[in-house]
């Protein structure tokens, strides 16, 4: 994630301000290039000072407090890119509700600047797509009933909205021993199970997959029981970045591509605040990093890896320092390293203009 200014004050803005702190203009975020801008009113439409010569209206979610997103004023598109994903929403005159959806929302607008920057396809159900992505967002129903899961089908994210529940999403995450649960951690694992359909299964991969991550064939039902009565083997550590991830193939790909995702955005962020690690006791370069280089762009996974490793060890010992769990409380083995370079070749492989696999 980047950081972005204000560009009549130059205050520092944050990715979710739909106003700026200082001059108190409206803000929106611009995806066809990439950046918040400060807006003029100008009739029914907006100037974006980042882009003056072009004319936006907000995303139709805007109204709803639940979007700062733009389109094209001459365009006929109601939402904007990421909100046009959205098959289903809660009812929005329950409060509860729609202060749970505001906060998907927010989650989701950044995975899709994530995917936006990584090239990667998202076709809606109007592109004629046989497998858009979309999402259905959705309240338990009443007592007896069965209770939404979230999950993956065919292109369609189903998302619980307990999940935005933060006492609620806690209680799930304590009881199942999860070290990590978090509405973007969701997005990021749901969106990995649909990218294995483009990118492996549509993109000529199986035979490879199955040699790093096991053959995706094994009845998944059994696998994911398995799981839940046994638990993840021993020493599941060493190959696997999650427990999680030891239950199935699609698992372990779509636990291995939310950390990717993770890694991505965390690294921009520090980069763009400027963050260095370098631990005056010791001079051993496995603690020092400085993010200077694009994380969308680099071409080597490892490069990814030398950064995140030493600014984890920093993070992780500034949230102890305030008494709170690590930042970051898993474990990267070069076997996850392999998987991780996978995803990366793949993702970077995919981008238009990029040479495919012989």
């Amino acid at each position: 994630m980047r950081l972005f200014k204000c560009q009549h004050c130059h205050q520092v803005l944050y990715f979710e301000n739909g106003a700026c702190e200082r001059c108190g203009r409206h803000l929106g975020y611009l995806p066809d290039i990439g950046t918040l801008s400060a807006l003029e009113p100008d009739g029914p439409s907006w100037i974006a000072l980042a882009d003056p010569r072009a004319r936006y209206r907000f995303c139709a979610n805007w109204e709803q407090h639940a979007c700062n997103w733009m389109v094209p004023a001459a365009g006929d598109e109601a939402f904007c890119i990421a909100c046009r994903h959205n098959r289903t929403i809660p009812d929005l005159s329950d409060p509860d509700n729609h202060r749970r959806w505001q906060k998907i929302e927010q989650a989701k607008r950044r995975l899709f600047y994530s995917l936006i920057k990584l090239s990667l396809p998202i076709p809606t159900a109007a592109s004629g797509d046989p497998e858009p992505l979309m999402f259905d967002f959705l309240s338990d129903p009443a007592a007896g009933a069965p209770k939404v899961m979230t999950g993956h089908d065919n292109g369609l994210i189903t998302l619980s909205l307990k999940e935005a529940d933060d006492a609620a999403r806690e209680a799930t995450r304590d009881a199942m021993g999860e070290p990590y649960r978090t509405l973007l951690g969701h997005f990021r694992h749901e969106v990995g199970h649909y990218y294995w359909d483009r990118l492996v299964r549509d993109g000529g991969e199986l035979d490879s997959f199955r040699a790093l991550f096991g053959d995706e064939r094994a009845d998944y039902g059994t696998a994911l029981q398995s799981y839940y009565d046994q638990g993840a083997p021993a020493g599941w550590q060493q190959g696997f970045v999650s427990a999680y991830a030891t239950a199935h193939p699609w698992e372990d790909w779509a636990e291995t591509w939310a950390h990717y995702l993770h890694i991505v955005d965390t690294l921009e962020i520090a980069g763009a605040f400027g963050i260095g690690v370098s631990p005056g006791i010791t001079d051993d370069p496995a603690l020092e990093t400085e993010i200077r280089f694009d994380p969308h762009r680099v071409r080597d996974v490892q490069t990814l890896i030398d950064a995140w490793l030493p600014l984890t060890y920093a993070v992780n010992c500034l949230n102890r320092s305030m008494g709170q769990p690590d930042l970051y409380p898993f474990v990267i083995g070069p076997r996850v390293v392999e998987k991780m370079g996978y995803i990366h070749d793949l993702i970077h492989r995919s981008r238009p203009g990029q040479s495919k696999r012989a």
